[in-house]
C-alpha cells in the first residue's frame, strides 16, 4: 500500500514526493511525467509569460489527469492574474518561493486550491501558517535556492516545532532513505529538484545532464555573484570566472542580460522597473542585488535550455554529488516509495526485536 500522509491527503497524489518548480526545467513534460508517476509535479511559471503559462497548464492537463501544481512569484506584477488563471484551470496546488499576501492565499483557498509556500526559516513558516497556508515546504541549505544556509537536519525539526500545518522537507533528498528519514522526523513528504532534473523526462539537454553527473560532493559553490543572493551552482569554468568578476564587469553583464530578458519575456521597461521595486520591498536585497537578480533567468536559460556552459549557469542542490543515473520519473518515484517502505519496516522490526540495526537493513 502507498504511504499516506497529510501531503497525499491534501493534494490527492499517491506518493508523498514533490518535484519542485525549477525555472526552465519544470515544464509540461517533466510535470506531467511526475504526476503520472503518482508524485506532485510543480510547473515553474517565473520564466514564462502569462500566455506561456496558460499554454503550459493546458498542455499538462492534456498529458495527465492527475493533480499537479504551479509555482508563482508572489512579487510579480501580475501575480493576481496568474492566480486567477490557476483557479480557472482548476489547478490543485499553488506554490510560492516567496510568501504570498494573506488575501491571495484566501482567494486561492476559497476556490479549492492547496497553498504551499517555501521557507528557509521557522519564523517564515509561522507567518505563512498564520495567514492560512495549507502546508509549507522548508528548504535546507543543501538545496539550490535562496532559502539560507541552515542544514535540513536542523531546519526541519525547527519548522515542525513552529507550526501545526503539514511540512514538506526539501534540501538534500534523492532516495527512499531520505523519504523514510523525513517521515520519521514528522514531515509529510519530501521535495526534490536536482533529482528530478536528472531524469530522462527532464527537457534539459542530455549533454548537460551528463555534465551534472560528472560532479562530486564538492562540485557546487554557493555564490552571490550571479544575482546578488546566495545561489548554489555547479563549479563550471564559467562560474569560477564569474566569482572573480569585479563590480563593473558584473553590472555591465547585468544590463545586457536584463535587455535579453525584456525581449524574451515581452515585458516593457516600466514593467521591469515596477517588478524590481516590488522585489526590493519584499526582501532584504539592496538595490545592487535587485539589479543583479535580472541575471538569473537568462543565465539559467543559457545553461539549462541552450546547453551553453561557457555563458550560462547550472543550478544544483548539493545532492548532485551522489546522483549517478537518469531514470524516468516513473522509475524514480517507484523505487523511492518502495525503498522508503522497506526502511520504515526495517526500523519497526528493529524496535520490536531488539537486534542491532545492521542485521535488519533493507
Amino acid at each position: 500500500m502507498p504511504l499516506r500522509t497529510p501531503l497525499t491527503e491534501l493534494t490527492g497524489v499517491t506518493h508523498p514526493i514533490v518535484q519542485t518548480g525549477m525555472g526552465w526545467v519544470a515544464g509540461p513534460r517533466l510535470v506531467s511525467a511526475t504526476a503520472n508517476a503518482g508524485a506532485l509535479g510543480i510547473l515553474a511559471s517565473a520564466t514564462m509569460t502569462y500566455d506561456e503559462l496558460d499554454h503550459a497548464i493546458k498542455e499538462v492537463k492534456q498529458r495527465t489527469d492527475k493533480p499537479f501544481g504551479v509555482n508563482l512569484r508572489a512579487d510579480a506584477g501580475d501575480a493576481g492574474e496568474r492566480a486567477e488563471l490557476l483557479i480557472r484551470h482548476d489547478v490543485k496546488v499553488a506554490s510560492f518561493a516567496l510568501a504570498p499576501q494573506k488575501d491571495l492565499i484566501a482567494r486561492l483557498k476559497d476556490h479549492g486550491l492547496v497553498v504551499m509556500p517555501t521557507v528557509g526559516a521557522a519564523r517564515h513558516a509561522e507567518k505563512v501558517a498564520s495567514w492560512g497556508a495549507d502546508l509549507v515546504m522548508m528548504q535546507g541549505g543543501e538545496g539550490g535556492g535562496h532559502t539560507g544556509p541552515t542544514a535540513t537536519t536542523l531546519l526541519l525539526p525547527a519548522v515542525l516545532d513552529a507550526v501545526d500545518i503539514p511540512v514538506v522537507a526539501a534540501g538534500g533528498f534523492f532516495d527512499g532513505r531520505g523519504l523514510a528519514a523525513a517521515l520519521s522526523y514528522g514531515a509529510a513528504g519530501i521535495g526534490m529538484g536536482t533529482r528530478f532534473l536528472l531524469t530522462s523526462d527532464s527537457a534539459v539537454p542530455d549533454e548537460i545532464k551528463r555534465t551534472y553527473l560528472g560532479f562530486g560532493l564538492d562540485g557546487t559553490v554557493v555564490t552571490t555573484k550571479a544575482d546578488g543572493m546566495p545561489h548554489r551552482l555547479l563549479r563550471t569554468p564559467f562560474i569560477e570566472g564569474l566569482t572573480k568578476e569585479g563590480f563593473v564587469q558584473r553590472m555591465a553583464r547585468t544590463l545586457r542580460r536584463t535587455r535579453d530578458f525584456k525581449r524574451s519575456s515581452g515585458q516593457s521597461w516600466p514593467s521591469l522597473v515596477a517588478d524590481g521595486v516590488r522585489m526590493k520591498r519584499g526582501s532584504d536585497r539592496s538595490w545592487t542585488q535587485t539589479m543583479l537578480a535580472a541575471n538569473t533567468p537568462m543565465l539559467l536559460k543559457a545553461g539549462l535550455v541552450e546547453g551553453d556552459t561557457r555563458a550560462g549557469m547550472l543550478a544544483a542542490g548539493q545532492v548532485v554529488g551522489v546522483i549517478e543515473d537518469l531514470p524516468s520519473c516513473a522509475e524514480l518515484v517507484a523505487r523511492i516509495a518502495e525503498s522508503a517502505q522497506e526502511r520504515l519496516k526495517a526500523t519497526a522490526a528493529m524496535q520490536n526485536s531488539g537486534l542491532p540495526p545492521d542485521s535488519l537493513q533493507a
